[in-house]
C-alpha cells in the first residue's frame, strides 16, 4: 500500500489532528499516555480519510458517473464531504431510522453534491438496495472499509503520529470493521516492527474476537449496536486479512466502560467522543500491564455524539459502576412501611430515583419498581442486608437480564 502517496493526496483535505500527551491518564497507568484527537477532523471522525482517498483516484469516467455508499454514521459523512470537496454527484443509502440530526449533518457536509436515500430498517437492508442501485447505474461503490484505498486513507493517522512521536511502544486502536486498524497497524509495524498493536470492539460487537477464533471472517448473528461506530456483524475479509498478523490482542470492551469513558472525557477534559471514539481510552483499563512504563497512543476515532443519547450514557455508565440498581419491593403489610423503607432501609446517601406501584389495582400494597442510585458501589450489600433486616420481600432486577430489559 502506498501510504506516503495518501498522506499527499490529504495533505490539503484533512485537518492534521493534534496528538496531545494526557497527564492524568499518564500518571494513572504509569505510561505515558498520548490522544490521537480525530475527534477534531473536519467531519468529526477518520473517515474522511479514507472516503477522500478513495473518490480522488476514479477515473474520470468514473467520477462523471458518480459514486455511491451505504452509511447512517460517519463513513456517510466523509463520503459527503468528498463529494463536495472534487465535484463529484454522490448518493447514500441510509436507513429509514436513521435519526434526523444525522441526516442533516450529511447533507451539510454534502453542500449540494449528495442525493440522501431513506430506505429498509437496518444497515443490511439498505446495503443491499445501495449495491443494486450503483450495479443498475454504472456507478462506484465507496465502502466504509474494506477496500485498499480506504485502508490506505486511514492509514494517514499512523503517518502524523509516528512523524509527531517516533517512540511510540503501544498503539490501541479500535475496531469495527477493521479499517483503521489494518491502515495504522500496518504502518507502524512497517516503520517499526515492535509496535504493539492492540485493538478494542464492543463486548456486544466481537467480530474481530470471533474471526480470529476461527481464522476467518464470521457473521454474528446478532450485535450490541449501542457503539454504534464499531458495532459490525462481520469483520473485513479484506481488513482481518491485514489485521490477523499484526494484532498483540484484541480487548472487549463493556458498553457501561465505553459509557463510563465518555462522562469522564466531557466532564474532566471536556472532551466530545462518541461510543466508538471512547472505545481505545476505556481499554486502558485492561491492558494495564503491557503499558506500564511504555509511550501509548490512543486513537480517539470520533466526536459525533447526539446529545439526546446523554441520558442513556449515564445510565449504563451507573449500572456498569454499581452504582444504579433495581428492585422489584412488596412492602409488608403494616402502617409506615414505605416511611420505614425511606428512614432506615435507605442509606444516608443513596437516592430513590424511580419509584412506581406495578399493578395499578393495587397502589400502596402491591409491588413496586424501585430505582435507587448510590454514592459508592460497595454500599450495595449493606442496602440488601437492611431490606432483608426490615423484612421487605425485595427481588433485584440487575441480577435478571430478562426482566431487566422488559422493565427498564
Amino acid at each position: 500500500m502506498n501510504y506516503q502517496h495518501a498522506a499527499a493526496q490529504l495533505k490539503n483535505v484533512v485537518n492534521r489532528t493534534p496528538l496531545t500527551y494526557h497527564p492524568r491518564l499518564s500518571e494513572k497507568y504509569e505510561c505515558q499516555v498520548y490522544l490521537k484527537r480525530e475527534d477534531l477532523q473536519i467531519v468529526r471522525s477518520y473517515k474522511l480519510r479514507g472516503a477522500y482517498n478513495m473518490v480522488s483516484s476514479l477515473s474520470e469516467e468514473q467520477l462523471k458517473r458518480g459514486v455511491v455508499c451505504a452509511s447512517a454514521g460517519n463513513h456517510a459523512q466523509g463520503f459527503a464531504y468528498s463529494c463536495s470537496k472534487l465535484g463529484v454527484k454522490g448518493v447514500i443509502f441510509m436507513p429509514e431510522i436513521t435519526p434526523k440530526q444525522k441526516i442533516t449533518q450529511t447533507e451539510m457536509f454534502g453542500n449540494g453534491q449528495i442525493e440522501i436515500i431513506l430506505i429498509g430498517d437496518t444497515f443490511d437492508d439498505c446495503l443491499q438496495e445501495a449495491l443494486s442501485y450503483t450495479a443498475t447505474n454504472n456507478m462506484t461503490f465507496v465502502p466504509p472499509f474494506d477496500d485498499y484505498r480506504i485502508i490506505e486513507g486511514q492509514a494517514t493517522v499512523g503517518v502524523e503520529i509516528m512523524e509527531d512521536e517516533p517512540g511510540i511502544d503501544v498503539a490501541i486502536i479500535p475496531i469495527g470493521g477493521g479499517g483503521i486498524a489494518a491502515g495504522v497497524g500496518n504502518y507502524l509495524k512497517g516503520i517499526n516492527p515492535a509496535v504493539k498493536i492492540i485493538g478494542a470492539e464492543p463486548t456486544g460487537a466481537p467480530s474481530m474476537t470471533e474471526a480470529l477464533k476461527v481464522g476467518k471472517p464470521v457473521t454474528l448473528s446478532e450485535i450490541n449496536r449501542f457503539v454504534d461506530g464499531a458495532a459490525v456483524k462481520r469483520i473485513g475479509e479484506l481488513t482481518f486479512s491485514l489485521c490477523k498478523d499484526i494484532l498483540e490482542k484484541v480487548l472487549l470492551i463493556p458498553e457501561g466502560k465505553v459509557c463510563t469513558t465518555i462522562l469522564k472525557l466531557y466532564n474532566e477534559d471536556a472532551i466530545v467522543v462518541e461510543p466508538a471514539g471512547a472505545l481505545s481510552v476505556a481499554a486502558l483499563d485492561f491492558c494495564k500491564e503491557d503499558i506500564k512504563g511504555k509511550k501509548v497512543v490512543c486513537i480517539v476515532s470520533g466526536g459525533n455524539n447526539d446529545i439526546d443519547r446523554m441520558a442513556e450514557i449515564k445510565e449504563l455508565s451507573l449500572l456498569y459502576e454499581g452504582l444504579k440498581h433495581y428492585f422489584i419491593v412488596r412492602f409488608p403489610q403494616r402502617p409506615g412501611a414505605l416511611k420505614l423503607f425511606v428512614n432506615e432501609v435507605l442509606g444516608p446517601y443513596d437516592d430513590i430515583t424511580r419509584f412506581e406501584f406495578i399493578k395499578k389495582t393495587e397502589r400502596e400494597r402491591g409491588p413496586a419498581l424501585v430505582g435507587i442510585e448510590l454514592q459508592h458501589a460497595e454500599d450495595y450489600d449493606a442496602l440488601l442486608h437492611r431490606m432483608r433486616l426490615h423484612r421487605f420481600d425485595v427481588k433485584e432486577v440487575n441480577a435478571d437480564q430478562t426482566l431487566f430489559e422488559y422493565l427498564i
